[in-house]
């Protein structure tokens, strides 16, 4: 399973705001929204956060083998 726990991390370590991802960088909050509750997201979605945060895909979603 996917996991998002990565991307909530990465917000607190950037101090970085769902309300800036949303108002200032566009990101759509049905987005975040689906991160929250763990269902998927496309690659194209994923690439403009690893760009906005500076950071790497591992820094966003993790796969979960236990569950």
């Amino acid at each position: 399973m996917i996991s998002y726990d990565p991307f909530f991390q990465t917000l607190l370590k950037k101090n970085i705001t769902e309300y800036h991802l949303i108002y200032k960088e566009g990101i759509s909050a049905n987005t975040i929204h689906r991160m929250k509750k763990g269902l998927p997201i496309t690659t194209k979605t994923l690439d403009a956060l690893c760009f906005i945060l500076d950071c790497e895909v591992q820094d966003i979603i993790e796969h979960d083998k236990s569950e």
